[in-house]
């Protein structure tokens, strides 16, 4: 998957599910990986990836 194609789909999920959105991208990178797919599996970590960054530091 193209970067490009990683971030809409992060922006997308981040819209739809809010703060969830890390944990939902996560949820599908184990059940590709589990399931032996881990071509969907890397690309799901890495739209996890970009939702984190788009989230931005925690605040405390």
């Amino acid at each position: 998957m193209l970067v490009t194609q990683i971030r809409e789909h992060a922006r997308m999920l981040y819209q739809a599910h809010g703060d969830k959105a890390e944990f939902e991208a996560a949820q599908k990178a184990r059940a590709f990986e589990q399931s032996g797919d881990a071509d969907q599996a890397q690309d799901w970590r890495a739209i996890r990836d970009a939702i984190h960054q788009m989230r931005g530091p925690h605040e405390s």
